[in-house]
């Protein structure tokens, strides 16, 4: 398989399988421990980003 048919299916994928395959492309990296920090980071900002947006749905919805 290709990099273009790999990089075309993982379009297709739901976001938890993205994820899936990031996690265990990282591991394969030599700095994979922080590569694995940032991904920890960005996910805890993003959390926090949906949870502030959410906060900004429901006093908007007043």
């Amino acid at each position: 398989m290709s990099k273009t048919e790999i990089i075309n299916e993982i379009t297709r994928l739901s976001h938890d399988d993205r994820r899936e395959i990031m996690r265990l492309l990282f591991e394969l990296e030599q700095d994979a421990e922080t590569l694995a920090e940032c991904d920890r980071l960005a996910l805890e900002r993003f959390k926090m980003l949906d949870a502030m947006e959410a906060e900004d749905e429901k006093n908007s919805a007043r």
